[in-house]
């Protein structure tokens, strides 16, 4: 029975962002991962022309400073997205196609509507700490209330509800309808508060040699420190010693254990002798079932046309795409449309999410060189897509959110505030900072 001085459990960005540090800090680590590969929610496959195609996580924002920091450190480079091209925006809706950005088919009069609640919107986020929203005056109330319950107090029209809708569609958050407010304005203020989601702020800088590369160039610096189909079945964690069981029944011990694992697979592990404020704490946290959906052409055929690739779908399978890289569209299934994708026969699947991208788009659309889809909402080792948070949730969770119990600590994206690459680089990272330091 070999014994480490940290078992990190998951090999997602956040379990290898803390391995990293550990290693580089002089610990004797190990990584337990249960697939046979590197990454969790980030992955990677090349085209026969060299160009790396993100199945998972890709886009990172302004704000994003962990992980740029990260990126820079493993010597790779950070580059613009489709946010940036001078292109216009497809809008497939119910009473037809429309192009144009922002929200052509909106009226006026609604738009004017739009524009004073985003404001209040703006300054209400602006008063929540993302760090501690808990210490908000009115955390209770705002967490009680779904955003389009808010929106409808404020008065907003059908118009600014279907705005509103259409982006958490594209965004494959759960419906605003089952999203709590007060975590809606603590992922905004994180963002600086400008408003309602920004993609010049979330969504507008990748890594231009592919979001898994990251992954793959951390596990290249482990080494033989990262075992891979190695799923953990228990945790018993004591002061002195802590025990990881794998499913095979072999036991490994370290004075730590880092959990990087999703909020789904994290309730399937049995752990001991962590408080039970704790483990309640991380059973209450969700993640939208979503899925992902790639098609690879042989150019950006949408900039023939003057158009960005970014489409937003009212009633397809897809939520909306976007443009990943040249030649490449990504697209996501959001939580309300995943049973309908998967009652999709699977030899029909690809070519009814390509169907949708045709009506979007037009017949140039109807041939791409290669489709993907990664099911991550029902993958068993993630469950789940970017964090979700119902009404009620953030206060379930509580200020015990992200925060560790040493020698248990926590990490990954679920651990930040709305579940992004982010999130998993930074509080990864920050738990090998507390762990190298309380030695």
């Amino acid at each position: 029975m070999q014994k480490y001085d940290t078992i990190v459990i998951g090999a997602g960005l956040a379990g290898l962002s803390a391995a990293r540090d550990l290693a580089n800090g002089g610990s004797e680590v190990v990584v337990l991962e249960a697939r046979d590969r590197v990454g969790g929610r980030v992955e990677q496959v090349e085209t026969p022309d060299g160009r790396k195609v993100q199945l998972g996580g890709e886009i990172v924002g302004t704000f994003h400073t962990a992980y740029k920091e990260l990126v820079a450190e493993l010597g790779l480079t950070i580059g613009p997205t489709f946010t940036a091209s001078t292109g216009e925006t497809r809008w497939v809706l119910s009473d037809g196609r429309h192009t144009g950005d922002p929200l052509p088919w909106m009226s006026a009069s609604d738009r004017r509507i739009y524009d004073d609640i985003e404001r209040r919107f703006s300054k209400l986020a602006a008063s929540v700490d993302p760090d501690d929203p808990w210490s908000h005056p009115d955390a209770a109330a705002l967490d009680r209330i779904s955003v389009a319950g808010w929106l409808r107090g404020e008065g907003a029209t059908p118009g600014v509800i279907r705005a509103l809708t259409l982006s958490q569609l594209a965004l494959a958050d759960e419906p605003i309808e089952c999203t709590s407010m007060l975590a809606d304005l603590r992922r905004e203020s994180a963002a600086g508060a400008e408003g309602f989601y920004n993609y010049d702020a979330w969504e507008n800088e990748r890594v231009l040699e592919g979001s898994a590369t990251v992954a793959l160039t951390m596990a290249e610096q482990l080494g033989d420190r990262i075992r891979c189909s190695s799923p953990v079945g228990a945790i018993r964690v004591s002061p002195h010693r802590c025990e990881v069981i794998l499913t095979t029944g072999e036991v490994l011990t370290a004075a730590n254990v880092v959990c990087a694992v999703p909020a789904g697979p994290l309730r399937d592990i049995s752990i001991s002798g962590v408080s039970d404020t704790k483990l309640a704490s991380l059973h209450r946290q969700k993640s939208a079932l979503a899925a992902k959906f790639v098609a690879v052409y042989d150019h950006s055929f949408w900039e023939d046309a003057g158009l960005n690739g970014v489409a937003y779908m009212e009633h397809n399978i897809l939520g909306g795409v976007w443009a990943q890289s040249a030649g490449i569209m990504s697209g996501l299934v959001p939580p309300q449309r995943i049973g309908t994708y998967l009652a999709t026969p699977r030899r029909h699947l690809g070519q009814a999410l390509i169907d949708e991208v045709v009506d979007a788009f037009g017949d140039v659309a109807a041939s791409p060189a290669k489709t993907y889809t990664r099911s991550w909402g029902t993958d068993p080792w993630t469950q789940g897509y970017v964090t979700a948070w119902r009404p009620g949730d953030v206060m379930g969770v509580g200020p015990l959110h992200g925060k560790s119990e040493p020698p248990f600590y926590v990490c990954g994206s679920d651990q930040w505030l709305s579940g992004h690459m982010e999130g998993a680089v930074r509080t990864g990272r920050g738990v090998a900072h507390e762990i190298l330091t309380s030695r």
